[in-house]
């Protein structure tokens, strides 16, 4: 396994990051096996374990606690905050309040005295981010946490993020976690040149683009609605849908290259992310122990050049064929809300209404 430092912070990662979200009721309700596919994984020199208080509602983290025990101080622990984990009023966001009681949450769980990488999950339209970077930097320093980053932002709130911390003498986001596969390249316009710009550590996230270049869905064969991912996102994987024939026809086409190049889609799809120079660590997320030996058995793939150039033709760089409709997987309330991106009627025409109401009434006197 190599290892890369993670941005300015100066701790060293595996290239592959242990994702632990289908850990859980969600995926693999089975403690002892998720147990033993992150011991096997940390067997193979993965040191990077990446988890989040809201999968399978913290369920988890309590697998993470139980499987480090003993192995704490060799493995970088990293975890996220931001969405509620009950339907409670002020329990999610990114307040003050809300971070101060989930980090205490969070250790318990896993059962050690500090987190090595906490992470803003989604941004918080509601929250200064001044707010946000406040509690994290004071969670630092009383050695809650090591450091922080943030997950799925674009590259504006980013920068802002930045510009704030300097100008209030506050920590900064060292790091960020977006989706990036073959299928989701949107990120390689503006959100890696930043990351790389400000000297960021990027976890990547879904290289499979949501299970898309699994192989499991293909042309011409029958999708089962009724388990796995497309029990959850119908949308995303339906093929009368227009928005998806462009994912299943790049998929074929993904699939004649791996056979070319004789890895399996998944192996090729998990190598894609970790090419580019602004990515630190790619995060594989298996729910069995097969899964983990398949990503495991692709980890010596390098992506030539010519590779890397079929792959430009098939999925030009910046084009988002997985996230047509989510932005990433995550909108900005500008898009996500009507409301904000719709004036008050009375005030939508390039005259004023009252003009346009006079002039009417000329017309009918002549």
């Amino acid at each position: 396994m190599n290892y890369r430092v993670l941005g300015a912070t100066g701790i060293e990662v595996s290239t592959y990051a242990l994702g632990t979200m289908m850990f859980g009721k969600i995926g693999n309700p089975d403690h002892a096996d998720g147990e033993r596919i992150i011991h096997r994984a940390l067997d193979a020199g993965i040191n990077f374990v990446d988890t989040a208080d809201m999968y399978s509602t913290g369920e988890s983290e309590e697998i993470v606690g139980k499987a480090l025990q003993g192995r704490r101080d060799d493995i970088v622990l990293a975890t996220k905050v931001h969405f509620s984990l009950d339907d409670k009023l002020n329990h999610g966001g990114n307040s003050r309040r809300y971070i101060t009681r989930a980090v205490e949450d969070s250790l318990r769980r896993l059962r050690t005295d500090w987190i090595d990488l906490y992470q803003i999950h989604r941004p918080d339209p509601k929250t200064d981010v001044e707010e946000t970077l406040g509690v994290l930097t004071d969670l630092v320093r009383a050695g809650k946490i090591r450091s922080f980053g943030s997950s799925t932002f674009p590259a504006e709130q980013t920068v802002e993020a930045w510009h704030v911390a300097e100008r209030r003498g506050l920590m900064k986001f060292r790091t960020e976690q977006p989706p990036y596969s073959i299928l989701a390249r949107e990120i390689e316009r503006s959100v890696l040149p930043t990351a790389q710009r400000l000297n960021m550590g990027v976890l990547t996230w879904s290289p499979l683009a949501w299970g898309f270049l699994s192989g499991k869905y293909r042309r011409g064969t029958e999708v089962d609605f009724t388990a796995g991912r497309a029990a959850l996102r119908a949308d995303r994987f339906d093929p009368s849908l227009p928005a998806n024939a462009a994912k299943y026809d790049a998929v074929e086409k993904l699939v004649k290259l791996a056979d070319d190049l004789g890895v399996s889609l998944p192996q090729l799809a998990t190598a894609f992310p970790l090419a580019h120079p602004g990515v630190t660590s790619v995060i594989i997320g298996p729910r069995t122990m097969e899964q983990l030996e398949s990503s495991l058995a692709g980890q010596d793939l390098v992506l030539d050049d010519e590779a890397l150039d079929r792959i430009d033709e098939i999925v030009p760089p910046g084009t988002d064929l997985a996230w047509t409709a989510e932005g990433g997987g995550w909108l900005p309330p500008a898009l996500s809300q009507p409301a904000l991106r719709r004036r008050s009627a009375g005030d939508r025409a390039a005259a004023a209404a009252t003009a346009a109401t006079e002039g009417a009434e000329d017309e009918t006197a002549e």
